[in-house]
């Protein structure tokens, strides 16, 4: 799903010019999957889509389409460094025919990948987990079409230790928001560059200095956009916050969608970072104003809700909401009355990890 290409020739020539910027970019290429680990992730994915389809696959002749979801989908996959989390594949499977119960649905894929040579295969409340023996994993969701429209779908939602009543099949469109997340966030050509080079660079790999038309396919521009970037140290940020917290965290798909709405091609990262830290505070401060857990559905199909696990609790989101205040009232205070860069280096390695 590619998008269009920003035009940002009316920023300076060095997009990390300003100090801020530039230390949040060497965090950012921290954080990034190396251009040769980003292929094998791409390689797996593909490998895995044979295997559910492969003759005598319980799915043989039921799979109407494969495709990429969330973090690989709009390029926001970070690197399993540190305590991320984040370096998975998510895939969904639609699956045509049947009327199977959301569990008989999961019972089904969870056929289809048995014997796939990895380290373990898991299953989970809405998805089937392959785990490898380097620490990559990755998720394959079966769905059931729900209407003629663009992968208007529904998930299972079986979870194991809970009575079959409780089963259900919940709505999701994840390829409609990727390709809005997508539009919203072209290519940031001077950005993109300046980045990727580095990225390129730090991997042993050359990388020409052309156009981003131009860019040869073997390589291609991994760092796209300021938006994304963002949300990718934001999804750091908040894995270092809850490394050790027990149940769910605030997901991916809530921050992605919130920097979506808040994607202002142009910007300086340090200032897409806490516009985007803002905007989700500043969403579950309204919503705690009104008595209210926050609620986000997807732009594309208002049936499905982001925010369906999460927050269980205005504790939890208030808290949340607080962290994300202070990265951003941080930041704005290194830029405004500055830092001495020893003391800003040590504060950013709390927030990021990095």
């Amino acid at each position: 799903m590619p998008s269009a290409i920003y035009r940002d020739d009316q920023r300076p020539n060095d997009p990390f010019a300003d100090p801020l910027d530039a230390i949040l970019a060497e965090i950012a290429l921290n954080i990034q999957l190396p251009p040769g680990l980003h292929e094998k992730a791409v390689d797996r994915y593909k490998a895995v889509c044979r295997y559910i389809e492969r003759p005598g696959s319980p799915l043989e002749g039921r799979v109407s389409c494969l495709y990429p979801q969330g973090s690989m989908a709009i390029d926001a996959t970070t690197s399993t460094r540190g305590t991320d989390d984040e370096y998975d594949i998510d895939a969904v499977a639609e699956i045509i025919g049947g009327d199977e119960t959301p569990k008989g649905l999961l019972d089904l894929l969870e056929r289809a990948l048995a014997g796939y040579p990895v380290s373990r295969i898991e299953r989970k409340t809405r998805c089937i987990t392959l785990y490898y023996a380097d620490g990559m994993h990755l998720d394959v969701t079966p769905a059931r079409r729900l209407a003629v429209k663009e992968k208007q779908s529904a998930i299972p939602h079986a979870k194991q230790s809970e009575d079959a009543s409780q089963h259900r099949y919940v709505p999701m469109n994840a390829y409609g928001f990727c390709a809005w997340y997508n539009d919203r966030t072209p290519t940031e050509r001077r950005f993109a560059l300046a980045l990727n080079k580095r990225l390129y660079e730090d991997a042993g790999m050359a990388f020409a200095a052309a156009e981003v038309e131009d860019v040869p396919e073997q390589t291609p521009l991994l760092i796209k956009s300021v938006t994304t970037v963002a949300l990718q140290l934001l999804k750091r940020h908040r894995n270092i916050a809850y490394a050790d917290a027990k149940g769910r965290v605030p997901p991916s798909i809530l921050l992605s969608c919130h920097a979506g709405h808040a994607a202002s091609p142009g910007m300086g990262l340090a200032d897409m970072v806490m516009r985007q830290a803002r905007w989700t505070a500043r969403a579950i401060d309204q919503a705690a104003g009104s008595g209210r857990l926050l609620d986000v559905y997807n732009p594309e199909f208002p049936a499905e809700r982001f925010t369906d696990r999460w927050p269980e609790n205005q504790r939890q989101q208030s808290d949340y909401a607080a962290l994300l205040h202070a990265l951003a009232d941080g930041l704005e205070a290194a830029r405004t009355r500055g830092a001495q860069l020893e003391d800003l280096q040590a504060w950013l390695r709390e927030q990021f990890g990095a």
